[in-house]
């Protein structure tokens, strides 16, 4: 009997473009990640002691949903790179991360006073679309049949 299922279709030339630039940004956020969770001195020489205090004062389950964002970037980037159906649902759990954390930094506490007002609300905005559409782009592939 023949194969009737032809398997993946060929990815399309924005998948890499979109994979690798991907791959960066979510890799500097789990670098940023990382040298927080280790309170390199020189990586965090130019935040004060509030903020410090701040970052080392989260709950676990902020540090958990920080660290799922972050790592979970890189792997859904890792993921779509090697088009993989598997970074739809990472690209969504990094996307859910990102929403506790930002719940908790702007709502659940003082990270708008501590952090210095407007500008990193506006990156954590900027974060979070890119977030969203890391796990829209990832739907959309599936849905198109690039991933094996």
């Amino acid at each position: 009997m023949p194969d009737t299922n032809p398997g993946p279709s060929k990815a399309p030339w924005h998948l890499w473009v979109i994979g690798v630039i991907s791959l960066l940004w979510n890799s500097l956020g789990a670098m940023d990640f990382t040298m927080t969770q280790a309170r390199n001195a020189a990586y965090l020489k130019g935040l004060t002691q509030a903020q410090l205090d701040f970052f080392y004062g989260f709950p676990f389950w902020v540090v958990a949903a920080w660290g799922i964002a972050t790592w979970g970037g890189v792997v859904g980037s890792l993921l779509l790179l090697f088009r993989r159906k598997l970074a739809k649902p990472v690209f969504l759990a990094s996307f859910a991360g990102m929403v506790l954390t930002t719940i908790h930094n702007f709502g659940l506490s003082n990270g708008w006073q501590v952090m210095g007002g407007a500008g990193p609300l506006i990156f954590s905005v900027l974060i979070f679309v890119i977030g969203l559409l890391l796990w829209l782009y990832a739907r959309a592939m599936g849905r198109r049949g690039a991933f094996r």
